[in-house]
């Protein structure tokens, strides 16, 4: 055959000659293939993301594997050297489907370090593109496609229509509780419409409650990889040290994961330290008051409030909202009087202070229930109710928010100290804490410094910042055309160049790279310890040169500890 090639060659014109030499090198192991994008991508490329990449490409397994990295070791760089091969054997059907706030970066990712196009779909542009005579908006040829979760659950039908060569789904741990009866709709769609597909799951946490959630994740890949739900429990169950051996073995096939001391401990990437700071602080009597009856509240039975089949879910967003501040828990009181008013139950909807509320129902998967209301009961809750909301009203200043201000600037100190910019990145699990922020550190010398990120971004501020960056971007591919992404985009961009401050929500934060800040501040601590590791990785990752710097703020004293029940302490402030 290679002598037919050369004895041809000389009758073929340059072109034809470059573009068979083209396709001769295309030809290969994959780990030929996989050397060839290292060494034309933009990015710098380490062993473990290789050995990742390869791993995917290799593995015996036709239906995919889990690429599960700690948090900043490069799964987007892995996921997009699987994704270029696919690429150059012109195996070109891939979806990748993530978090809506993700989208744009994925695109941008795909385009500046590995020279892949693509197209974000989402309602405007798909329907532009029916109108436009494309029979699936979801069949491109030359394009990599990226949609959300839920655009890619409410299209279904058309997701399932189509051969993929390649199917993606980053932050994969959305579909960890897929084996329940009554897990996630939209987990199941998914894994259903793309059953007989190659896919690719990223996750930095494949389980965080359960161990049934990595047989969730693997089902979603493979249903029959464990044998069935029964046979896993049965066979790794137990939690002991052989099984868990046992179980290790089992997924090397299928479950790919470095963590961050191996990468060290090999020589592929030294990390910056982290330094910690605590600052403490000790409530007012009247937030202490405040808390003590809400809290007493939360956990009294038979509350006609809060109805049974929504107690778990409502008492542990009250919770987090009130330990946040006294400004978002005044307005959730409002929202919940309103409702309660009107002969509402209290549900999701007066929680949208808490832009995270569907993480959580998914996280406890919890399915809301409606229920009668006891009319006669209730007329006395209102009127507690509001007795609370006056207690928050009049309170004007917080403890928390002062003991941020006097922490603030030796927190800075410490990064000039250690090389880093003047930046912080301050969490709160609240919108109306976020407007408490801005507000507060505006009057202490931070006015014009700062940019929220949450789910919405709808104050002027991040509109005006939106519409600038529009503006500058105008007519590039920069832009993507959803305002969701591009929003997020915008305000990256902005915190990086121009302002000292990010105060950030935990659903606007997520998938964020900030290499270029080195201050992390916990405003509120989330229960689940890996959120607040996803935190740091947002700052505390590859490309990041200084030590990072991570300061919470701690409620103090002995009488906090002593005055309160083990489940509440668990819950706001530890």
């Amino acid at each position: 055959m290679a002598e037919q090639v050369v004895a041809s060659v000389d009758s073929l014109t340059p072109h034809q000659q470059k573009y068979l030499a083209s396709s001769l090198s295309l030809q290969g192991a994959p780990e030929d293939v996989i050397s060839r994008f290292v060494a034309s991508s933009r990015v710098d490329m380490n062993p473990h993301q290789v050995e990742g990449a390869l791993f995917a490409v290799r593995s015996p397994l036709s239906k995919g594997v889990i690429l599960a990295d700690e948090v900043g070791l490069g799964k987007t760089i892995e996921a997009s050297l699987v994704i270029a091969q696919r690429w150059a054997e012109r195996r070109r059907h891939i979806l990748l489907v993530v978090p809506a706030s993700l989208r744009k970066q994925w695109a941008q990712e795909l385009r500046d370090k590995f020279g892949l196009q693509s197209i974000i779909l989402e309602s405007k542009n798909f329907k532009q593109l029916l109108k436009g005579g494309t029979g699936n908006p979801f069949d491109q040829k030359d394009k990599i496609v990226i949609c959300s979760y839920q655009f890619a659950a409410k299209k279904a039908a058309e997701v399932k229509s189509l051969p993929w060569d390649l199917v993606i789904f980053d932050e994969a741990h959305k579909l960890r509780n897929i084996y329940k009866k009554d897990g996630s709709k939209t987990a199941k769609a998914l894994a259903e419409a793309v059953q007989p597909r190659q896919k690719l799951l990223l996750s930095a946490t494949p389980l965080q409650n359960s161990l049934m959630e990595l047989f969730g994740l693997v089902s979603v890949i493979d249903q029959h990889f464990f044998g069935g739900e029964a046979a896993f429990k049965q066979q790794y169950g137990r939690n002991d040290k052989e099984n868990l051996l046992l179980l290790k073995h089992r997924i090397k096939s299928i479950c790919w994961r470095t963590l961050r001391r191996q990468v060290q401990e090999e020589g592929g990437i030294n990390f910056t330290q982290r330094l910690s700071l605590t600052q403490d602080f000790t409530p007012s009597n009247a937030e202490q008051e405040l808390y003590d009856k809400v809290s007493s509240f939360l956990q009294r039975e038979g509350v006609a409030a809060i109805t049974k089949g929504n107690k778990v879910l409502i008492t542990l967003v009250i919770r987090k909202i009130l330990a946040s501040s006294s400004f978002a828990i005044s307005g959730t009181l409002a929202k919940m009087i309103e409702r309660l008013e009107t002969k509402l139950e209290v549900n999701v909807d007066a929680l949208d202070d808490y832009d995270a509320v569907d993480e959580v129902v998914d996280e406890l998967d919890i399915e809301e229930e409606s229920e009668e209301i006891d009319k006669e009961a209730l007329k006395a809750e209102i009127a507690e109710l509001k007795e609370y909301q006056r207690i928050a009203q009049g309170i004007r200043e917080n403890a928390k928010g002062r003991a941020l201000i006097e922490v603030l600037e030796a927190a800075f100190s410490k990064v000039a100290e250690l090389g880093g910019k003047r930046k912080a990145v301050i969490f709160t699990e609240s919108v109306r804490t976020q407007g408490y922020l801005r507000e507060l550190l505006c009057a202490n010398g931070f006015d014009g410094q700062l940019v929220l990120l949450n789910g919405s971004n709808t104050d002027p501020d991040s509109q005006a910042l939106y519409k600038d960056w529009l503006e500058r971007h105008k007519g590039t591919d920069v832009v993507s055309g959803s305002k969701s992404a591009d929003m997020k985009a915008a305000i990256v961009d902005a915190f990086k160049n121009d302002k000292t401050i990010l105060i950030a929500t935990e659903s606007g934060a997520e998938g964020i790279n900030l290499q270029f800040c080195s201050l992390v501040i916990n405003y509120d601590l989330p229960w689940n310890p890996q959120r607040v590791e996803q935190r740091l990785g947002r700052c505390h990752r590859y490309g990041q040169d200084c030590d990072v710097v991570v300061v919470n703020l701690n409620l103090f004293g002995e009488a906090a500890v002593r005055n309160y029940p083990k489940d509440v302490l668990i819950g706001p402030y530890i």
